[in-house]
């Protein structure tokens, strides 16, 4: 693997730009694996770079339907935190976040994280009063985080109307939150596993999975059958198509969740702003442009364009906060498909059929939790055993009625 650094970029000038290698291979599948990864996103990748760098299981190959990183990984708002309430949830998404803190340095590529700070607004005091029980949580679990007033707000965002139709009444800030690009995360994840001997195969459709009683032996592709001795899946939106081609039915709702960018503009937005009163989030890009969220359309799809009701009631939302950015221009519009649990929280782990393995029901957290859901299934894959930190959200919870209900940290309704 090429290695970036000052002055890999200033020999790149002397040549002429042209000793860059590319990112990675684009290899045609082999016959056998030593474990098979459905899904070519975020966790998809980092789950065969953390087995191949941790584990030292380097027979790995990831299976694309489309293109590297075109789901939900690059799809998104890019938003990395660990302002959860429970401590299960807290706990794994905090190791996510120190994980992101130091990824750049160690995948050699820069992620563009940016830790300015992630503000939940409350409007009203009932809302305070969660919020700050929300607050006292978090610090409880160890992470950092801090009450606002309205002036706090105020300084932090100059053009937000505190006089709004649901008016500002105070909130919190976690200051470590914050984005990073997700195209950078998954080009990073991909060259790193590449680089140690994983086969990233694009345009390679799953269409069933190879048995023999209750075991796993391979996967049904469109580009033949590829055998493996273990399967794991991490393909957002379609989770639980696939599980069923495997004869396991998972509980879990496929939603449309969109998103927008303005046109760029100067910096206005120095921290990513949440109201799940009026449902909306945004933050801005390195380019300018004002990155905004809502909430999850209300009917189960796989659409990837969102809907126009949804743009408008985000857009609403959006400029009864900041009545400024009404002049903008919408830019483009986009949606992801992800799949939603009955308590908000993943599925990852184990599966009743021998040697196939589950990360989904991420819903609309999967970005931020990209880091530890690689390093922990990746963990699980290779023990045959869940790492302590996915426990809690393993497929039997649900059996045993021991759900992790995070609906509320999502921020808006989802």
């Amino acid at each position: 693997m090429h290695r970036y650094s000052a002055l890999a970029l200033l020999r790149g000038a002397l040549t002429g730009q042209r000793s860059w290698q590319p990112l990675w291979r684009s290899p045609e599948p082999r016959k056998h694996y030593d474990v098979v990864i459905i899904g070519g996103g975020g966790h998809g990748l980092a789950t065969a770079y953390f087995l191949a760098s941790r584990h030292g299981i380097r027979s790995v190959a990831v299976l694309e339907r489309g293109w590297l990183g075109g789901g939900n990984s690059g799809r998104n708002t890019q938003a990395v935190r660990s302002n959860y309430f429970y401590a299960p949830s807290t706990r794994f998404f905090d190791h996510s976040l120190k994980l992101y803190e130091g990824l750049s340095r160690e995948l050699n590529f820069n992620l563009m994280l940016s830790q300015r700070g992630v503000v939940s607004l409350a409007s009203s005091a009932h809302e305070m009063e969660h919020a700050r029980r929300w607050a006292n949580a978090i610090y409880l679990n160890g992470i950092d985080v801090r009450l606002l007033s309205r002036a706090d707000i105020k300084r932090l965002m100059p053009r937000i109307n505190l006089d709004a139709r649901f008016p500002i009444v105070g909130g919190f800030i976690q200051q470590r939150g914050g984005v990073a690009r997700h195209d950078a995360v998954n080009w990073g994840f991909a060259r790193a596993a590449d680089a140690l001997g994983v086969d990233i195969i694009q345009g390679c459709e799953v269409r069933g999975f190879q048995r023999s009683g209750e075991r796993l032996t391979g996967v049904l592709t469109s580009r033949g059958t590829i055998g493996a001795d273990r399967v794991a899946m991490a393909a957002a939106g379609h989770s639980s198509e696939l599980a069923r081609l495997a004869g396991l039915r998972l509980p879990l709702i496929s939603m449309t969740l969109q998103a927008m960018v303005s046109e760029p503009i100067k910096p206005v937005m120095d921290t990513l702003a949440v109201s799940p009163s009026v449902h909306v989030y945004l933050s801005q890009s390195d380019r300018g442009e004002l990155v905004i969220g809502g909430g999850a359309d209300v009917y189960a799809s796989y659409m990837q364009r969102g809907s126009l009701a949804g743009t408008e009631a985000v857009i609403t939302a959006l400029v009864e906060l900041f009545p400024s950015f009404s002049r903008l221009r919408l830019m483009r519009q986009w949606g992801g498909v992800v799949d939603i649990s009955p308590d908000s929280s993943p599925i990852v782990g184990k599966t009743p059929i021998e040697n196939f393995y589950i990360s989904c029901g991420w819903g609309t957290g999967g970005f931020k939790a990209i880091p530890a859901g690689g390093d922990t299934f990746a963990y699980t894959i290779a023990n045959d055993a869940p790492h302590p930190f996915i426990e809690s959200f393993s497929l039997g919870r649900f059996v045993r009625g021991e759900l992790v209900d995070e609906g509320a940290a999502a921020g808006v309704a989802h």
